[in-house]
């Protein structure tokens, strides 16, 4: 079995319209959301194998709120491809992990997540497919089981969703 966390990075702060896509940082909305999910992470013992990051600011910074939550020796690569990514390129990415890896967390943005999500969810929690289905907001979490030996096998409709939480489940707005 292999797990799949699908982070989507915490709100952003548009303050300064100049700044490039890339750079824009964490609002103070964005930090509290991703520090609570830290305590999710720690309180459901979420440990992926590897994470898989894109480089933009706000999901570095993201990732930055998680470190207590991980293990220090959860190995993390920043990924250039992950900001442009479409689902279908997410996939492919996940289907060339090693086997060794038994789950993986991927943070990253809209609307490849979501997409990403749905398109792997074949059957799942009633209530999590609900929320997920209506919104992906910044700071979310999907997790997803998939019944498969090789990440290779991965395939649209071949994982259960277990859980969609979102920033307001965990007491932020």
């Amino acid at each position: 079995m292999k797990t799949i966390y699908l982070l989507r990075h915490a709100k952003s702060s548009w303050n300064d319209p100049v700044l490039d896509d890339t750079e824009r940082p964490l609002s103070k909305r964005g930090r509290a959301a991703a520090k609570a999910m830290a305590g999710y992470l720690v309180r459901e013992g979420i440990q992926p194998g590897q994470v898989l990051c894109s480089p933009a600011k706000r999901t570095r910074e993201t990732l930055e709120r998680l470190e207590r939550a991980l293990h220090a020796a959860v190995p993390v690569r920043f990924e250039k491809g992950i900001y442009h990514a479409d689902a279908t390129a997410l996939m492919r990415r996940l289907r060339r992990l090693s086997d060794a890896l038994p789950s993986v967390m991927v943070i990253g943005h809209n609307p490849a997540l979501e997409r990403l999500a749905l398109m792997l969810a074949g059957d799942g929690e009633a209530r999590a497919r609900d929320k997920l289905a209506t919104k992906y907001p910044t700071g979310a979490l999907a997790t997803l089981t998939a019944e498969i030996a090789h990440w290779r096998e991965l395939s649209p409709g071949g994982a259960h969703l277990q859980a969609f939480v979102r920033p307001k489940d965990l007491g932020t707005p």
